[in-house]
């Protein structure tokens, strides 16, 4: 008859190892949070931005926190402020929300405006 052998005791998430996430997965879990954000003001319009552009600066050391730069092209006209600050703040949150890092600053660069074309 074998033996019964007891678990291995489980030890603290730092001693179990590390997990690093590169920053292309942090560029694109925040352009498309910024597309996602913006989504509402460019419905209805036939001119249509570009792709938002990301650069991440990433933790200098394990749990350090990163900074995101997102440049968007934005609809014109339209209340820039308040979709800056809809893209930073879903940045932010779906960062936060889907890696666990947090996030030091997200810098929101405009760009392009978009007019709507006449007609």
């Amino acid at each position: 008859m074998a033996a019964l052998v007891p678990a291995p005791a489980h030890r603290e998430p730092g001693g179990r190892g590390r997990l690093r996430i590169a920053d292309r997965v942090y560029a694109r879990i925040a352009a498309r949070a910024a597309r996602e954000a913006l989504a509402d003001a460019w419905q209805g319009r036939t001119a249509r931005g570009g792709p938002p552009k990301v650069s991440v600066t990433g933790p200098a050391s394990p749990g350090a926190p990163i900074t995101v730069r997102v440049s968007v092209d934005l609809p014109f006209p339209a209340d820039l402020t308040a979709l800056a600050r809809a893209v930073r703040d879903r940045v932010t949150t779906d960062t936060r929300t889907l890696t666990g890092t947090r996030v030091s600053a997200v810098v929101v660069v405009i760009e392009h405006l978009i007019p709507e074309p006449p007609g």
